[in-house]
């Protein structure tokens, strides 16, 4: 079966060896495992997805890294090939993938980067990571009136202008009131 360092470092067993005359000595033998560096096996992220409006190079996620050699240190860096689109977008420091400028939904509403994390013995691991932007409601920024001017002695309950909202949240319902 196969060794694993990790699993098991050393096997102790017993070897018994016998002559032509039936003479015998038994000894007991301790075999080492030697570690070996293996490949990191995959990247974590502790969230996938982060609100919109956040300030420009703002933390979006902690990057950590799957291997067999849990005493081993990684690196991480944004890599070119597939799922790579959104790559400028980000900057890494240490293990933390931060975002350049400000999310918005109601522009972007996900990105896509392409990972790589190295271990100390240069072996890596590459992933693609969808992120998704969490929608914020957020106040309309405009009031406006189709019309300002009406004529004098109006019928009650005439209507003498209609009201709209400019508003980043192109679905919102709004009211209006006095």
């Amino acid at each position: 079966s196969k060794s694993d360092y990790e699993t098991k470092s050393s096997y102790s067993i017993r070897i018994k060896s016998t002559d032509n005359g039936d003479l015998s000595l038994e000894e007991v033998v301790i075999l080492n495992v030697n570690d070996v560096n293996e490949n990191p096996t995959d990247i974590s992220l502790s969230q996938n997805s982060f609100y919109e409006n956040l300030p420009e190079k703002s933390i979006v996620a902690s990057l950590s890294t799957v291997d067999e050699d849990s005493n081993d240190v990684f690196s991480y860096s944004l890599i070119e090939g597939d799922g790579d689109s959104d790559n400028s977008l980000f900057t890494i420091e240490g293990n933390k993938l931060k975002i350049n400028s400000s999310p918005d939904y109601e522009t972007k509403s996900s990105y896509n980067i392409r990972l790589k994390t190295t271990d100390s013995g240069d072996l890596s691991f590459e992933k693609e990571i969808s992120l998704k932007v969490n929608d914020v409601n957020e106040k309309p920024l405009e009031i406006n009136l189709n019309s300002y001017d009406f004529d004098e002695n109006p019928n009650l309950l005439s209507i003498i202008g209609k009201l709209s909202s400019i508003d980043p949240d192109k679905i919102d319902d709004h009211k209006y009131s006095l």
